[in-house]
């Protein structure tokens, strides 16, 4: 009995071994596959570009848009009305006191078709139609500009998010090594050979250490609410994206030329000189007869007290001219200057383009070349501190000089994690600047982008 209640007892602890030991495998792979998944940079982009309001918002204008060109192209195509009618008239005419009748009361029915097609009108159709076509150009344009800025906008805060992240870390390593201090100072106060003042120094920088951290995880946690009202949502696991570099043109002189020629805020600006253009020749149009052809016909019955049915039916050749007492001629003269603010406005975008694109060529250039120098500081404040805490063991270093090396090393090291994020961001800053932010991404542009040939 003894023997088999051991072997029972086993038999449960080697059932719950294995249990425990299935349940560790299950919650390890389960571990393992939520960090081997990292959202890259074009996945993040490409979510944001299709969700992001900015972008709908900017879509859904330009289909807008579209549909006034639809409607200005009805212009080209027949029109026709159809009237029918019916109800109870009462008539007291010659006719009807002629015939004895006085006042007559029938019954009243009406049917009338009338068809219209244009055939001049002082191209006024034909420009309508033209403006509304540069119209939807200009907004095909401004959403592939507006998903260039939002796709900017979605990497700066996918970096500010992975650099606050290393930011913290640094801070923790720092607050780390500021407690070891702490207490193998308060070790060697304890034991009689440090000095009391050592050990409050070391508690003061210590407590800096930790509001460093806090300040750090705020500015984390506002990146995380940056990301969250830019993409949508909170990120997942986002891995360091490629920097790009070589994408870029090899002097500012050859981006500002690639901005010119590629960037969507100026073809958009182009798009709305050509659509200011056509609205001024539609406004000269109406200096000029409309011609129609007009086809109808009609029947009635038991009009003005007569009873019985009347038909006819007409082709007509129609002109009209409009006298407006000078209003065509102050629309005119409107549409001119306002075909002249649409130049100037484009003036003004190519001249944003140039300061924008030197604007961000320059701080590349300045991130590139002190990217350098802060890997140089951290690299010597590394060895600095390594050697003043050598020469603080022997008394060759005050206390104060080993915790002003750290902080300049903790400093170093912020600096210079700052400084990998801020060129990195240059470079993305210089690709949409061109407009080529979503191509070197490999992402696709809305279909609203699309324009009208």
């Amino acid at each position: 009995m003894t023997w088999n209640g051991s072997h029972g007892i086993h038999r449960v602890i080697e059932m719950h071994c294995r249990f425990f030991i299935h349940c560790l495998a299950a919650c390890l792979g389960l571990l393992i596959s939520a960090t081997a998944y990292c959202e890259s940079l074009h996945e993040v982009v490409s979510e944001t570009i299709t969700t992001n309001p900015d972008v709908q918002i900017a879509r859904n204008q330009r289909n807008a848009v579209e549909q006034e060109m639809e409607q200005a192209r009805a212009g080209f195509f027949p029109s026709a009305d159809i009237t029918v009618g019916g109800g109870r008239e009462a008539s007291n005419t010659p006719v009807t006191r002629a015939a004895g009748h006085g006042r007559r009361g029938l019954n009243r029915h009406e049917a009338e078709l009338l068809a219209r097609q244009l055939l001049f009108d002082g191209f006024g159709t034909q420009s309508e139609f033209d403006q509304q076509k540069a119209r939807t150009n200009a907004s095909a344009y401004s959403t592939f500009g507006t998903s260039e800025i939002i796709a900017l906008r979605a990497s700066e805060v996918y970096l500010d998010v992975l650099n606050q992240f290393e930011l913290v870390k640094l801070a923790k390593d720092n607050l780390k090594t500021h407690e070891k201090n702490h207490d193998h100072i308060r070790k060697r106060s304890d034991y009689g050979v440090g000095r009391k003042s050592d050990t409050q120094q070391a508690l003061g920088r210590l407590a800096l250490a930790r509001t460093n951290l806090i300040t750090e995880e705020n500015f984390y946690n506002d990146a995380i609410a940056a990301f969250v009202n830019v993409v949508g949502r909170k990120p997942v696991a986002l891995e360091i994206p490629e920097s790009m570099e070589y994408q870029l043109p090899e002097t500012i002189d050859e981006a500002t030329a690639v901005a010119l020629d590629n960037h969507p805020a100026l073809k958009s600006a182009a798009a709305d000189v050509v659509a200011a253009r056509a609205q001024h020749k539609a406004a000269k149009s109406t200096f000029f007869p409309s011609l129609h052809i007009e086809a109808g016909g009609s029947r009635n019955e038991n009009i003005d007290g007569k009873e019985g049915s009347n038909k006819d039916s007409f082709v007509m050749l129609r002109g009209r001219y409009a006298f407006t007492g000078g209003a065509d001629t102050a629309r005119r003269e409107e549409t001119a200057f306002l075909l002249s603010e649409s130049k100037e406005s484009r003036n003004r975008t190519r001249r944003q383009i140039i300061e924008n694109m030197q604007l961000s060529w320059h701080a590349y250039t300045r991130s590139k070349t002190s990217l350098e120098s802060l890997k140089v500081h951290v690299d010597a404040s590394i060895a600095a501190t390594s050697a003043y805490k050598k020469q603080f063991d022997i008394g060759q270093r005050t206390l104060l000089d080993v915790l002003d090396s750290e902080n300049e090393l903790f400093a170093a090291r912020i600096d210079y994690q700052n400084g990998k994020r801020d060129l990195l961001f240059s470079i993305y800053r210089i690709l949409a600047g061109a407009g080529k932010l979503l191509w070197a991404l490999e992402v696709p542009v809305p279909v609203e982008a699309s324009t009208i040939p």
